[in-house]
């Protein structure tokens, strides 16, 4: 089964946005992990087994931005994905105040 890892990067500053947290959870609500990007970015999250089926991570956007002075337009991020095989799966974030995109990398 797949573990999980996430990179998020502030399109913004042009550096890792360090401090995110970062909850995983299915799409019934039930919380699986929680953690907290580190100086790079990047964190890595979830049981070394991860259910199939849909599940999302919930960045806290709104709370890196507000550390920072910065205003933002989204409290929080939620990518939703879908974990339909075995294999690593790692979900990026580009953020910006007003704006974030996301991807499936490797």
């Amino acid at each position: 089964m797949p573990h999980l890892t996430t990179h998020v990067l502030d399109a913004g500053s042009g550096r890792p946005a360090a401090g995110v947290g970062v909850t995983l959870r299915t799409a019934a609500g039930e919380v699986l992990a929680t953690g907290e990007t580190d100086a790079d970015g990047r964190t890595g999250l979830g049981p070394d087994v991860l259910p199939r089926g849909d599940l999302e991570l919930r960045f806290d956007t709104g709370a890196y931005h507000r550390a920072s002075g910065t205003p933002t337009f989204h409290p929080y991020v939620v990518v939703a994905f879908s974990v339909t095989g075995t294999g690593h799966l790692h979900v990026p974030l580009l953020l910006s105040p007003f704006a974030y995109s996301t991807y499936r990398g490797s």
